[in-house]
């Protein structure tokens, strides 16, 4: 039998400050791992990586993702500042084939330092966005920010984001709009800092009272007919 472990948030207020990180961190499983790609108004490019980015609604077509509390610039927080300067941003899945360059960007560089330059990534410009994008990911996404929160007990920011622009593979597209991530080659994040590929399992139609189980899919590209 499996013992499992519990712990009370006393347990957690007490654990060592980065055991606790990593271990909070793992708790809401799997993630995407995406680059956020900005420039400030002098062009300088910046490159960050996060875990936290949310479908928030499709009509209109919104993101949200969570962000440290800001410091000012000289510290850091280059990214949420240049969102606040410029309005726009781009979200990039990482490749599984790039995961050792997108982990390198969370170092904290100086002001002024292009985190594509020091690990090798290409930015690329869609749609008269200042902010760039990251040519070796599948699937690029251009937002335009619209609103904000501060999340009051820690003080991160909750950032909402319209989709302005998407790009990616028409390949990988389904004729019910399903867009295949594996098959793109993307990868999946764990805690701070596990990288995982991923492995098709099956797509179930929509769930219904009176229908189980649902209609299994494995042919991911085939796609349902929506009534």
């Amino acid at each position: 039998m499996t013992a499992f472990k519990t712990l009370n948030d006393l347990d957690l207020e007490l654990m060592p400050r980065r055991q606790r990180g990593r271990l909070v961190n793992s708790l809401s499983g799997f993630k995407s791992a995406n680059l956020i790609g900005t420039a400030d108004d002098s062009g300088t490019l910046n490159l960050s990586i996060v875990s936290s980015v949310v479908h928030l609604g499709s009509d209109p077509a919104l993101l949200g993702m969570v962000m440290r509390p800001p410091v000012d610039r000289e510290r850091g927080s280059h990214t949420y500042w240049n969102i606040r300067e410029t309005g726009c941003y781009t979200i990039n899945h990482v490749p599984h084939t790039h995961t050792v360059q997108a982990h390198q960007v969370s170092a904290r560089y100086l002001e002024g330092v292009s985190e594509f330059d020091e690990v090798g990534l290409t930015p690329v410009y869609r749609c008269g966005f200042q902010a760039p994008a990251v040519e070796e990911s599948p699937v690029r996404i251009g937002l335009e920010r619209v609103d904000e929160w501060e999340i009051p007990m820690n003080q991160c920011r909750f950032v909402v984001g319209q989709i302005r622009w998407v790009e990616f593979p028409e390949t990988a597209w389904a004729q019910d709009g399903y867009l295949d991530l594996e098959a793109l080659g993307v990868a999946a994040l764990s805690s701070l800092d596990g990288y995982h590929t991923t492995k098709k399992q099956h797509r179930l139609a929509y769930a219904k009272p009176d229908v189980y189980p649902p209609e299994s899919m494995e042919d991911f590209l085939s796609g349902w007919q929506d009534n």
